[in-house]
């Protein structure tokens, strides 16, 4: 199997190499990161990680969070971000590309953008995915698997629609029947 540890790594860039050294001996194959943190912080995130690759078959790969996906343009502003979601996630993107990491964790709205900015190598992990007709709980962000990939993302977080279903099984299979129509 492969894991997706989505700790959401944002400290000083000493505590963050070695929580992304860890995580890795321990097995993860994406960790993610905060790209907020800056440019030092994702640098050493990927030292981290490139410290324990000797110790593994393959190194993790870092994903960094540009805008959470339950964030719109209201709530950017109330914290002080007064630029547009777009740009903050591209301005996010860049820092941490040119910092080490291998991809960006990005909502669909932004993946085509993100795809063409970062390239076809680059991961573009998109949460906020939510089927048809589901509920969007906290997020703002949103869309649908098909519409996801479609934009260009690489993977795909879908959280509650399928954790909280009465039938997750069955949750999880009819976002596959969606994305092979």
């Amino acid at each position: 199997l492969k894991v997706f540890l989505d700790l959401k790594l944002h400290d000083i860039p000493f505590q963050v190499r070695g929580a992304a050294r860890a995580a890795s001996l321990a097995g993860a194959d994406i960790l993610s990161i905060h790209a907020l943190g800056g440019s030092e912080m994702v640098s050493q995130a990927r030292a981290g990680v490139e410290e324990a690759a000797s110790a593994r078959k393959e190194r993790t790969k870092l994903v960094a969070i540009s805008v959470l996906t339950s964030l719109d343009q209201e709530a950017l502003s109330a914290v002080g971000i007064n630029s547009s979601v777009a740009d903050e996630v591209s301005r996010l993107a860049c820092l941490a590309h040119q910092a080490g990491a291998d991809g960006l964790v990005c909502s669909a709205q932004e993946a085509a953008k993100m795809r063409e900015q970062l390239g076809q190598d680059s991961l573009i992990v998109t949460p906020g995915i939510r089927p048809a007709g589901a509920a969007l709980g906290d997020q703002k962000r949103v869309a649908t698997p098909a519409s996801a990939i479609a934009s260009g993302a690489s993977k795909l977080v879908i959280g509650r629609p399928i954790t909280q279903a009465v039938d997750p099984a069955a949750a999880f299979d009819a976002c596959v029947a969606e994305l092979v129509r």
